[in-house]
C-alpha cells in the first residue's frame, strides 16, 4: 500500500499573476486525507476543487471555476503537485491566479519540497486506463493508452521553433530534472493583442520565453534546446492531474493543448469501461 501524501507544514509565496498582472499571495497548507487538491479564493470565500469537470476555460491556460469564482493558470502548480506526488493540498489565493513565479513548475516544486511531505492514513488510489481513449480536433490529437506506468510523449510544431519531440517516463527525480524547469513561452507579436484582452499582463522576459521571427529573444533564460516541447509535457501532466488521482497510462500528444487535454479526461470518464480505480 502506498499512502496518500500532503505537505508537512504551511508555506507561502508572493508574485505576479500571469494574465491578470496583479500581485497575488499564495499559501500552501496541509489538507485532510482524501480531500484532494483544493484552490481557495480567500478574497471571495470560495473553495474550488481541482477537477477536470470544473474546468471553465482553456485559452492560454487552464481555468477552474465554481459559479462566478475562478482560478486561472492552475496547470503549473498542478504539475508540480503531481511531480512531487502530493495528493492532498489546500491552495489559498488572494487573487485570480497562482503567482506565475518563474514561469515553470520548478518554482512550485521547490516550494512544496521546502514544506516537507507527510504521509496520510488512507492509501493512494490511481486511475488505471483499460482502453485506448483518443480525442482530435483543429489539427491536434491526444491519446491515453493502457500501460502499467505513467509516461508522456509529445510532438510539437510551431513557427520559428520548428518540430520537436520528447518522451518522458515518470519519476519524481526525472520530473524535477527534465520537465519542471521548462518555462512557458509566447510570441511577442501576440502580446499587444493579448494585453487588450486582459491576458498576459504579468508576462515578462524573466518568466516567459519570448519568441520573434528570429527565434528566442531572451535566450539567456532558456534552459533546454527543446524547452518548448518539455513545457507542453509539463502542461499535460498538470492538466491530467485534474483527474483527481494519478492516471496510469501512456499519454501521447500531437499539437495538443489545454482544451485537448481536458477533452481527453472528459472522454476517459464518459465511459466506465475505459478505466478502473485501484490502489497504488
Amino acid at each position: 500500500m502506498t499512502p496518500r501524501r500532503t505537505i508537512a507544514h504551511q508555506v507561502r509565496a508572493t508574485g505576479t499573476a500571469l494574465h491578470a498582472g496583479v500581485p497575488v499571495t499564495m499559501i500552501l497548507s496541509p489538507a485532510a486525507s482524501g480531500s484532494g487538491i483544493v484552490f481557495r479564493r480567500a478574497d471571495l470565500g470560495v473553495d474550488i476543487p481541482a477537477r477536470y469537470d470544473l474546468v471553465r476555460e482553456t485559452r492560454l491556460g487552464t481555468v477552474i471555476g465554481d459559479g462566478s469564482a475562478k482560478v486561472g493558470v492552475v496547470e503549473h502548480l498542478m504539475a508540480a503537485a503531481a511531480g512531487a506526488e502530493i495528493d492532498d493540498l489546500l491552495v489559498s489565493l488572494d487573487g485570480p491566479e497562482p503567482p506565475i513565479l518563474d514561469g515553470d513548475a520548478l518554482s512550485y516544486l521547490t516550494l512544496l519540497e521546502s514544506a516537507g511531505a507527510a504521509e496520510q492514513a488512507q492509501p493512494r488510489t490511481v486511475i488505471k486506463v483499460l482502453r485506448p481513449v483518443t480525442v482530435e480536433g483543429n489539427g491536434a490529437k491526444a491519446c491515453l493508452l493502457p500501460d502499467d506506468s505513467r509516461s508522456y510523449s509529445y510532438e510539437l510544431s510551431f513557427p520559428v521553433i520548428g518540430e520537436q519531440f520528447y518522451a518522458f517516463a515518470f519519476s519524481r527525480a526525472g520530473f524535477k530534472a527534465e520537465i519542471a524547469p521548462a518555462r512557458t513561452f509566447g510570441f511577442l507579436n501576440e502580446l499587444e493583442a493579448l494585453n487588450k484582452m486582459d491576458l498576459a499582463k504579468g508576462a515578462s522576459l524573466a518568466n516567459t520565453l519570448a519568441l520573434d521571427d528570429s527565434g528566442v529573444v531572451n535566450r539567456e533564460r532558456q534552459r533546454f534546446a527543446d524547452e518548448f516541447v518539455r513545457h507542453k509535457i509539463l502542461d499535460a501532466i498538470g492538466d491530467l492531474a485534474l483527474a483527481g488521482a494519478p492516471v496510469i497510462a501512456r499519454f501521447e500528444g500531437q499539437k495538443s493543448g489545454h482544451a485537448t487535454n481536458n477533452a481527453l479526461l472528459r472522454a476517459l470518464f464518459s465511459d466506465a469501461r475505459n478505466y478502473e480505480h485501484a490502489q497504488a
